[in-house]
């Protein structure tokens, strides 16, 4: 879903559930608060999502949108590679690690493994398939160096970036720790 297309009821429903699941986690969270928080009858939900899980299923879809989106972006922007892999970085993981600071945000992370696993798994892949390409062009360009298949690089990429989200106790550590990883990895990639 992109802003853009997307029906603006539905998008108070997913901006109600995202305050909601971070206030309440997703266990506690019910259809009624996130009716409340969009301004609209349990009912009226309905019409969009069949279930609490559905509503779910939604934000994380909508969580992998909008960071591909950004990602796409900051790998576009130009500049020094470690520059362009720590504006990446931050990208990635902005929406999903602002819930580290929600008493809930692991609760939340594991509720998007098990309720949603296909969303993750291909919102993942479509993550690691930008930094691929962004790779191929900087390697035909001159820019960097790599030490396999830009696609392999990049799948080491994200699971780099994937251990610092689940070693990191909060959101401002994570920060401090991607930008660190940018630096290195990016000095690593540099021809020298």
């Amino acid at each position: 879903m992109k802003d853009d297309v997307i029906d603006p009821k539905q998008q108070a429903i997913l901006d109600s559930a995202w305050q909601v699941f971070a206030a309440y986690g997703f266990r506690k969270t019910s259809m009624d608060d996130i009716a409340r928080g969009a301004r609209m009858s349990r009912p009226a939900v309905y019409l969009y999502y069949k279930n609490k899980e559905a509503i779910f299923r939604a934000v994380v879809q909508y969580c992998y949108d909008l960071t591909a989106e950004a990602v796409a972006a900051a790998l576009g922007a130009g500049g020094a590679v470690p520059e362009v892999l720590e504006r990446a970085f931050a990208a990635h993981g902005q929406t999903v690690m602002a819930l580290l600071d929600s008493p809930h945000g692991v609760e939340l992370l594991d509720a998007g493994s098990s309720t949603a696993p296909d969303i993750v798994e291909a919102g993942e892949a479509g993550l690691c398939a930008l930094y691929a390409d962004w790779l191929t062009r900087e390697a035909t360009a001159g820019r960097v160096m790599l030490s396999g298949p830009a696609p392999e690089v990049a799948a080491t990429i994200a699971a780099a970036l994937k251990g610092v989200k689940m070693t990191t106790p909060d959101f401002a550590t994570y920060q401090t720790r991607i930008a660190q990883l940018a630096q290195i990895l990016g000095a690593g990639l540099m021809r020298g």
